[in-house]
């Protein structure tokens, strides 16, 4: 090129409004509010239904159980390669990825709707079983949404752009839960949840304004016996042929242990210390809104100047450190200042590691097999936690009080960042990188 473009200019010659940019590019506003609909289903079947599930006096132990429906968001893979093989009936016509986001997105708010209808009081076993429903619609709606994301971005906007779903994504867990909280109170949790279905709508017109993604080249067609095998097993053969495959799943599986641990926690912690439904929405939204908003945009500055790899580095330590937060502010008891304190911290990490850590996750992907790799790595990146979090969370709570159990979670959270450095070192990262980092304007592998 004669010129050189915005991406490429070195981190030193970056102005502020250069490095501030690209989260206004019409990509990144995209994956905004594809992130919005992405989080609410999250929130419906996580800390929301831990806290209706407390409220109706449920014991800790089968309350954090509820976990294992998170872990049909890790079963996600075996179904992946459908959404990008499978032409849908007559709604086709719109496009692979659009019908998609369409049919997924009604499925959410149907599962949504049953999930609000329930008692748990009444039918525990039932409402297990209307919580799965919702991980699962909402796993499925997250394959179309993450491969509808990574194939709109162009490679130098992975960074900006993974922020921007990670901002939306915290935005529609926390306004949906925040919604749900304060409706409960007042008209009671069926309504809550029947409102919250609305959150489903963003991703969908996203969809249908913006139409196919523009690096979207594979076209659904009829198959034989031989070629579905090939859309099943060839995601996976080809991941695991680069250089370091293992080691990077490896990392995959073990960065967010502690992390995924101690999160599905918190309102747990809220409850025993007594902190109202009110209090809950004004801290979550009041100041971890914000404390999300500031770690967003400090990751896209810091991303642009210190490369991908410093980047996600930087990032697995202030999550590990936002872990051990929660042991001060169980230590502190009913606190605001506390409470604001520990969940603004949360926050920021979260913002800073969403933008690093999910670019990270994408450009591991290659474009051939978008959906079904990135269905991999990000059940992948959950699945051990979520397992602890279900079979031990609440037992753990029980037998060694929060405090200690906060920090067993920072603990858990090293080997992670050893991990990673590692594979800095020895140059790891760069090889196992995919297409979808590699080709197009910039290079994920490249340091300013």
């Amino acid at each position: 090129m004669d010129q050189p473009s915005e991406q490429s200019i070195p981190a030193e010659r970056r102005s502020l409004w250069e490095s501030v940019h690209p989260y206004l590019e019409k990509e990144s506003l995209a994956s905004f509010f594809l992130g919005v609909s992405s989080g609410f289903p999250f929130a419906m079947i996580g800390a929301t239904l831990t806290t209706r599930l407390a409220q109706n006096e449920i014991d800790k132990s089968t309350i954090t159980a509820f976990a294992l429906a998170f872990f049909v968001y890790n079963l996600k893979p075996l179904w992946a390669w459908v959404v990008d093989g499978v032409r849908l009936p007559i709604i086709g016509a719109l496009g692979q990825r659009v019908s998609w986001m369409v049919v997924a997105g009604l499925l959410v708010i149907a599962a949504t709707f049953n999930l609000a209808l329930v008692d748990p009081g009444a039918d525990i076993a039932w409402t297990a079983t209307s919580a799965v429903l919702v991980g699962l619609a909402g796993a499925t709606f997250d394959i179309v949404i993450d491969a509808y994301r990574i194939e709109t971005l162009k490679p130098y906007q992975l960074g900006t752009g993974s922020g921007m779903s990670q901002y939306g994504w915290r935005v529609g867990a926390a306004a949906a839960g925040a919604l749900a909280l304060v409706l409960a109170a007042r008209y009671g949790w069926s309504i809550a949840y029947m409102a919250c279905a609305i959150f489903a709508l963003p991703a969908m017109i996203t969809a249908l304004v913006l139409g196919e993604p523009p690096r979207r080249q594979f076209v659904a067609k009829k198959k034989g016996f031989g070629e579905i095998w090939n859309s099943i097993s060839g995601p996976f053969v080809e991941f695991f042929r680069r250089s370091g495959a293992w080691l990077v799943l490896l990392f995959i599986l073990v960065h967010k242990i502690g992390d995924t641990l101690a999160n599905l926690t918190f309102r747990l912690l809220f409850d025993d210390l007594g902190f109202s439904n009110d209090e809950i929405a004004i801290y979550d939204i009041g100041v971890g809104f914000w404390a999300l908003i500031i770690g967003v945009f400090v990751g896209g500055i810091l991303y642009s100047r210190l490369g991908l790899k410093k980047a996600v580095l930087i990032a697995l330590v202030l999550m590990c450190i936002s872990n051990a937060s929660f042991a001060l502010l169980a230590m502190a008891g009913h606190s605001n200042i506390g409470m604001a304190a520990a969940i603004g911290f949360e926050n920021f990490a979260s913002g800073y590691g969403g933008i690093v850590v999910v670019a990270y996750f994408s450009a591991l992907c290659d474009l051939r097999f978008t959906a079904a790799q990135y269905a991999l790595i990000s059940a992948a990146a959950s699945a051990v936690g979520r397992l602890l979090t279900a079979g031990t969370a609440g037992s753990l709570i029980e037998a060694m009080g929060y405090v200690n159990f906060y920090v067993l979670t920072t603990f858990l959270a090293v080997p992670g960042i050893v991990l990673f450095w590692w594979m800095m070192r020895t140059g790891l990262v760069d090889a196992a990188m995919g297409t979808a980092g590699e080709v197009g304007e910039g290079d994920a592998r490249s340091d300013p």
